[in-house]
């Protein structure tokens, strides 16, 4: 539980970018918020409804938005919407994966909710992809609008998830 609170808090407070749907001040705010809704299931269901009600939303609003649903999950109690939720939260972050490929957050998000999810419900299928995708930009050095401190935090998750090989902890590693 530390752990995905400390993930969420670095996720939304680590990136610094604008959009055009939200003021520099409610994007702040947003971000101090997420932080916050890990542990408040009425916060959540309030970020939520505001970012669901955005036009045109951006493929890191979505993202967040797919977040979101992700804690709506583990804020129920009841195991038949826990799944629905996941489920949904899941096809959100594959619309905004479709909408920016290329964006390292956004898979760092999928990545981080897949590993959280007991394997068992098979909705971790996009662990290994998402995984060679972010050791990609890591090799790369492609960390698109990604501060410093958002791109050590995610190698050192990547690191601490166990889920890479030697060589790609020896790539993530230099980040560190």
């Amino acid at each position: 539980m530390i752990k995905l609170r400390i993930i969420f808090f670095l996720l939304f407070a680590a990136s610094h970018i604008t959009y055009a749907q939200l003021s520099t001040q409610e994007i702040a705010i947003l971000k101090t918020n997420m932080v916050k809704a890990v542990e408040n299931p009425k916060l959540t269901d309030s970020l939520f409804t505001k970012l669901n009600k955005l036009p045109n939303k951006t493929a890191l609003i979505t993202g967040y938005t797919g977040t979101l649903e992700a804690l709506k999950a583990k804020h129920s109690w009841n195991p038949y919407n826990k799944i629905k939720y996941v489920s949904r939260s899941l096809k959100t972050m594959q619309k905004a994966i479709d909408m920016d490929k290329e964006n390292m957050e956004i898979r760092f998000m999928r990545f981080s909710i897949e590993f959280y999810t007991p394997s068992f419900l098979g909705f971790s299928k996009d662990l290994a992809q998402d995984k060679k995708e972010i050791v990609k930009h890591y090799r790369n050095e492609n960390f698109g609008l990604a501060d410093r401190e958002l791109i050590k935090n995610v190698a050192k998750f990547m690191i601490d998830s166990k889920k890479c090989t030697p060589a790609e902890v020896k790539v993530l590693t230099k980040h560190l």
